[in-house]
This record gives structure tokens, sequence and C-alpha cells, in this order.
């Protein structure tokens, strides 16, 4: 059945699950954040989900509060992924309203469920599709898919997985929302926060296998032999760290081993 829907969304790892409601179902509207600026020149940058809606010729609003300017459209669905607004209760009556959450809920509340869950060096979570309340992440359950997450995976990598899953997720609650019937969230619910650049900096007394966790879930920046660097790729190799791309200040990306060869002998020093 195809039905009438208003998508709240802004990351890019929503949009393959944006493509699929957008195939398989009318989208009324598209809101998602006000473009931020970026770069020296701050150029006001407009978010993923705006660029992709404005491809597909749909419309787009940037305050929820004009939200209320759909209601003549009498949508089925409000379907919520990485939209990062608690809506408020007149906009909850307005149909029912669905999230795709990519943790175990009640684990991992938040923000931050996938880049947690990887920085904590997790080896499994979910995808859950739940009932938006007032309250953050505290709906009900309609659907939950389990997903493993690999030693090396990084932050982009559970990002593709969450979306396909969330994107099957949604076509088939929408085809048939009363097989899926809402579950409470049982057991103590955790809260994940909003990484910072300072979050990067890598503290070298952690383990090795810490530090590749920080690396792949949200980057590590350091100084080695005093130049500042940026550690792309690590993997760990008999319990040991190894860097295997990284990009020194003001250069472009490299291997670790020419990376070494341009110190032309240097002692190697880390953090300093």
């Amino acid at each position: 059945m195809k039905r009438k829907i208003i998508l709240l969304g802004t990351s890019s790892w929503v949009i393959p699950m944006f493509e699929r409601m957008h195939a398989e179902h009318e989208i009324v509207a598209v809101f998602t954040r006000a473009p931020k600026p970026a770069g020296r020149k701050k150029i006001l940058t407009p978010s993923p989900v705006h660029q992709w809606a404005d491809e597909k010729g749909l419309r787009v609003f940037t305050n929820i509060n004009s939200i209320y300017e759909t209601r003549n459209a009498k949508c089925d669905f409000i379907v919520v992924a990485s939209y990062g607004v608690i809506l408020k209760d007149e906009v909850l009556a307005m149909a029912p309203t669905i999230n795709i959450h990519p943790s175990d809920l009640p684990i991992y509340r938040g923000p931050s469920p996938m880049t947690t869950a990887i920085y904590n060096g997790d080896t499994d979570s979910a995808v859950c599709l739940m009932k938006v309340v007032s309250k953050v992440d505290a709906g009900d359950v309609y659907m939950r898919v389990p997903f493993a997450i690999g030693e090396n995976d990084t932050n982009e990598m559970v990002e593709l997985r969450a979306a396909e899953i969330g994107a099957d997720m949604l076509s088939k609650f929408l085809a048939s929302p009363e097989k899926h019937p809402k579950k409470p969230q049982i057991g103590e619910p955790t809260f994940t926060r909003k990484w910072t650049g300072a979050d990067e900096i890598i503290d070298w007394s952690r383990t090795p296998k810490q530090i590749h966790d920080q690396v792949r879930a949200i980057g590590g920046r350091t100084k080695i032999s005093g130049i500042d660097c940026k550690i792309i790729e690590t993997r760990i190799t008999n319990n040991e760290l190894e860097i295997l791309r990284l990009q020194p200040a003001g250069k472009n990306p490299m291997d670790w081993k020419s990376f070494v060869n341009g110190l032309r002998g240097a002692e190697i020093k880390f953090g300093e």
C-alpha cells in the first residue's frame, strides 16, 4: 500500500532509507536541519538530506514548526532517522511517528549509538524501529534486527549496514503495520553523547585495542616525532597497534612506510 509520509532526518547515512521510502511511497515533505556555515569562508552548507531532497524535487523545511503547514496533506506516517530534534506532543499527534534507531535499545539511546558501540569495542548491535515519544529514544519497539560489528569495521561501514537493515525494516513495517505489534524496552537504559574534536586526541596510555577502536569510530589525532598527524586506519597485529594510513598536517594521506621514510631516520616518538 502506498502511503503519504513526512521524512525527518539530517545525516548522510539515512539517505538509503529515504531512497526506499521515496521509491515506495508518496513523500509529502522532508524536514532537516538548517544549513550550517562551513570552511574558512563560512559558506552555508545544506545537510546531506537537504541536498538529497532538493535533487528529488521534494518540499524541504528546516524548521520543525513548519510541519503544521502540512496538516491538509493528511499524511499516514512521520518517519524519523537521525534528526536530532525532540518532537512536541502536537507534532506526534499529527500522525503515527516512527523512528529508526541503530542500537539494541535501551542500550545507547541518544545521538551517537553506532559511533559509541565501535568506540567501546562492541562486537554486536541492532537496528530498532520504534514509536517516537516525547522522551528521547524511550518508545516501544515494533521491530528489532541484530547485526555484527567486525573488529576492523569503521563508522562508515556500520552506518551503511544499519541503513540497509533500516530500509528493509521500514518497507516491511509500512506494508503491514498490524503485523508488528509494539513491545516495551526492557532493561536499564544507557546513553550516548555527541563527540567533539577533543575526543580525537589519542591518549597513548590506552591499550592498542582501545586506540584502534577509537580510530575506526571517530578518528585519531596525535603528534608523531613532532608532526601533527591524523591517523586514518589501524589494525591490531600480535596485540600491537599497527598504523596503516595517516595524514601529516598539510600533506596528502599516505601509508605508514612512506611516512617513516620521510622522517629520514629520525627517532619515532608518539604524542610529542
